[in-house]
């Protein structure tokens, strides 16, 4: 993955959200050591302390726990964890903008419906 230094996000939370895409993925396992900031720092030719600033939010959010001396690990609960935080926030969020656009497009709510049914479909 590349950082988009260009985004209005800043670096360390998109070091957070790439760090629990690898885990919905399954690329990270529970209790299994992940990144420490100084590999995600080369990783991603950044400054250590705001990878260090991605992680801290993964402990504050309880997707990571930090052993003392061996670095930070997944917590076993985390993938579920991410997948309601998501579905619950983000999810909600994207709906919310996709209904208040179709609202100003003159998009009724079956024609949202066979849009998305129609995009599902050219999905799989």
């Amino acid at each position: 993955m590349n950082l988009n230094a260009n985004s209005t996000k800043p670096i360390y939370i998109q070091i957070s959200e790439w760090m629990e895409n690898e885990i919905i993925a399954d690329r990270f396992q529970s209790d299994e050591k992940v990144h420490s900031q100084y590999q995600l720092a080369d990783l991603f030719n950044i400054n250590p302390a705001t990878a260090a600033k991605g992680l801290t939010i993964l402990v504050e959010d309880q997707i990571l726990y930090k052993k003392r001396g061996l670095g930070m690990f997944v917590k076993p609960e985390a993938k579920i964890k991410i997948l309601e935080k998501r579905r619950s926030e983000t999810l909600a969020h994207m709906v919310r903008e996709l209904v208040l656009e179709a609202r100003r497009l003159s998009v009724t709510e079956e024609e949202l419906i066979q849009l998305i049914k129609k995009y599902e479909e050219e999905q799989m």
